[in-house]
C-alpha cells in the first residue's frame, strides 16, 4: 500500500495562446476544451482520409496494405483520446447553442471510424449507466459476476455484445425515454445496413474501416465498465465511493482526460475533467471514510489484467492508505476480495437472479 502521493494527473489547460486559438474559441462553450477541438481536426485530417482512401478502386496491392496497417495504426492512436472526448461531450455539451449542429459531427461522422453507432452510446451512458449506476436496472452492471473472474467477464462481455443494444432499447422505452431508444435503434441499424451495403461494395476495406474497430471498440468499453466498477460493497453498492474506483497519477490521464477518476465522476457527472484532482484532493476524507479503492501508478487496464490473474497482492500493493485507514495490505485484500463477490439480493432494489460465475 502507498501513502498518498503528489497529483501529476492534469489539473489545467493551457491558455489560447494565437489567433487560431481565439478563432476556435468563438465556437465553444468552456475555453478549457479548445484541446477537443485540436484533436477533432487531428483525427479529421488523419483517420478519416485514410479510411477513405481504402475505398478507391485504383489503390491496390501492398499500397492498399500500408494505408491499412497506417489506418490502424492511427485508431489505435487515438481510439482512448476520442473515445473520452466523447464521453466528455455527451456530459457537458461543446458548442454554444448557436452552434449546436456542429456538435453532431462527433457522433454521426467521426464515431463511425471508431466503431461507435450513432447515438447508442449516450442513450448507453447517459440514458441507462448514470441512471442507474451500477445498480441492478443498469443492463451493464456488473453486481451478479464474480469480478476477478475470466469466465464471468467472458460471460458479461458476450451478453452484452449479442443481446445489449436490444436491452438498451427496451429499457429506454421501458422509461420513457423514447426519443433516447429511437435514436440508439436507429442508430444501430444505420451503421448495419451502411456496413452492410459497404461489404458489397469492398469488403476488405469495410472490414479494416468499419468492423474491426466496432468489435474492438465495443470490448475496450465493457473491460473499461467491468473494472470502474469491480469492487463492490453488497452493503452500500449505490454508493459511489463503494462502488466505483479511482486510478490516479498514470499516462492514461494525460491521454484520456482525467478518465481515471471515476469515483468523482459519478459523484458529479458535469464535473469538467480538468476539476476531479482538485476535487478529490478536498474530499479525501470522504474516500477515506467509505474505504474508497484507490490506486496509483495503475490505469484501468493494468488493474483489469491483475484481476484476471487474481494478483491481489500486485493490487494492494498500489492501493493508496488514505487517513491510516489500513492497518496492513492484508487487510487491503481481504476488503478487495469481499467486494469482488457476486451480490445475488440487495434489500432495497427488487431482487435479480444472480449469474453465478
Amino acid at each position: 500500500m502507498r501513502v498518498l502521493p503528489a497529483i501529476q494527473d492534469p489539473t489545467s489547460v493551457a491558455q489560447p495562446s494565437n489567433a487560431f486559438d481565439r478563432f476556435l474559441l468563438q465556437f465553444i462553450r468552456d475555453p478549457r476544451d479548445l484541446p477537443f477541438i485540436y484533436l477533432t481536426l487531428r483525427i479529421s485530417f488523419t483517420l478519416i482520409p485514410l479510411g477513405i482512401l481504402l475505398f478507391i478502386p485504383a489503390i491496390s496491392g501492398a499500397v492498399w496494405w500500408v494505408i491499412a496497417a497506417a489506418y490502424l495504426i492511427t485508431y489505435f492512436i487515438y481510439k482512448g483520446p476520442f473515445g473520452l472526448m466523447g464521453h466528455c461531450a455527451a456530459h457537458r455539451p461543446l458548442f454554444k447553442r448557436e452552434y449546436r449542429w456542429m456538435s453532431y459531427y462527433m457522433p454521426t461522422v467521426m464515431a463511425l471510424f471508431f466503431g461507435m453507432t450513432p447515438e447508442t452510446y449516450v442513450g448507453h451512458h447517459i440514458g441507462m449507466h448514470h441512471p442507474e449506476n451500477n445498480m441492478p436496472e443498469d443492463l451493464s452492471t456488473t453486481m451478479p459476476y464474480q469480478r476477478d473472474s475470466v469466465r464471468g467477464f467472458l460471460h458479461y462481455l458476450t451478453t452484452f455484445l449479442f443481446t445489449g443494444v436490444f436491452t438498451l432499447v427496451g429499457y429506454l422505452f421501458r422509461k420513457n425515454r423514447q426519443k433516447m431508444a429511437l435514436k440508439a435503434m436507429s442508430g444501430e441499424i444505420s451503421f448495419a445496413v451502411m456496413c452492410g451495403l459497404l461489404l458489397w461494395l469492398n469488403a476488405p476495406a469495410t472490414i479494416v474501416v468499419f468492423l474491426i474497430p466496432f468489435v474492438f471498440t465495443r470490448i475496450i468499453s465493457m473491460i473499461g465498465n467491468w473494472t470502474q466498477h469491480a469492487f463492490v460493497d453488497s452493503t452500500d453498492p449505490a454508493n459511489a465511493y463503494k462502488n466505483s474506483i479511482t486510478c490516479i497519477n498514470v499516462k492514461y490521464n494525460r491521454l484520456c482526460w482525467n478518465d481515471g477518476y471515476h469515483i468523482s465522476h459519478h459523484c458529479r457527472p458535469a464535473m469538467h475533467w480538468s476539476e476531479h484532482p482538485h476535487f478529490f484532493m478536498k474530499t479525501l476524507d470522504k474516500y477515506a471514510s467509505n474505504k474508497a479503492i484507490i490506486f496509483d501508478g495503475l490505469d484501468f487496464g493494468q488493474v483489469f489484467f491483475l484481476l484476471m490473474r487474481k494478483r491481489h497482492d500486485r493490487l494492494a500493493k498500489h492501493v493508496v492508505n488514505l487517513n491510516g485507514t489500513f492497518q496492513n495490505e492484508q487487510e487491503i485484500i481481504e476488503l478487495m476480495k469481499y467486494r469482488l463477490q457476486p451480490i445475488h439480493e440487495w434489500s432495497e432494489v427488487p431482487a435479480k437472479k444472480a449469474v453465478t460465475v
